[in-house]
């Protein structure tokens, strides 16, 4: 099998004004470290960003940039997406076809949105899917704190079997040991 790490939308306008997300200064650092060891082992690094016209996260705004502390590198690549669905509309599967990966690592913001749909999208395409349990995050809502979502999705996606491909959450020191 070959991987790629996806690094859904962690953009300052996201990431930058309080409240922060959950833990979010620990997850950036866990995004750094799976990015690092990904490249040293020849594993793409493909960074996501979302972005929305006459917004705050317009395509190429202060918002829309990456959140100033992750690490990118000239090998690296960006994909731009307009809906929580990494694949919809986005020149993804493309990118993973040319890399020739059928696996892959997740982790980013926002855990119940655009990681969660993501994820399910890219098992119904046939992608195993590792979820960096403590790589991702979310701002608290009225019904959860970002914590109590983490947890759900660490939990819950996993325990999907039906699209006939394995989703498992791992935690970032763990993912090549």
């Amino acid at each position: 099998m070959k991987s790629a790490v996806l690094v859904i939308d962690v953009q300052s306008i996201l990431f930058d004004p309080e409240p922060q997300p959950f833990e979010s200064k620990v997850v950036l650092n866990k995004i750094n470290e799976v990015t690092k060891l990904a490249r040293a082992k020849s594993v793409p690094v493909i960074f996501i960003q979302h972005e929305q016209p006459n917004s705050l996260i317009e395509y190429e705004s202060g918002g829309w940039a990456l959140q100033s502390s992750l690490v990118t590198q000239a090998c690296d690549h960006f994909v731009r997406k307009t809906t929580p669905d990494s694949f919809l509309n986005t020149n993804l599967q493309n990118v993973l076809n040319e890399l020739d990966v059928d696996s892959l690592i997740v982790c980013g913001y926002a855990s119940e949105f655009c990681v969660d749909t993501t994820i399910r999208r890219a098992a119904g395409l046939g992608y195993s899917v590792t979820l960096v349990s403590d790589a991702h995050t979310t701002h608290d809502k009225k019904h959860a704190s970002g914590a109590q979502i983490r947890e759900h999705h660490n939990a819950t996606l996993p325990d999907i079997s039906s699209f006939g491909v394995k989703i498992e959450a791992v935690e970032a020191d763990s993912l090549w040991a």
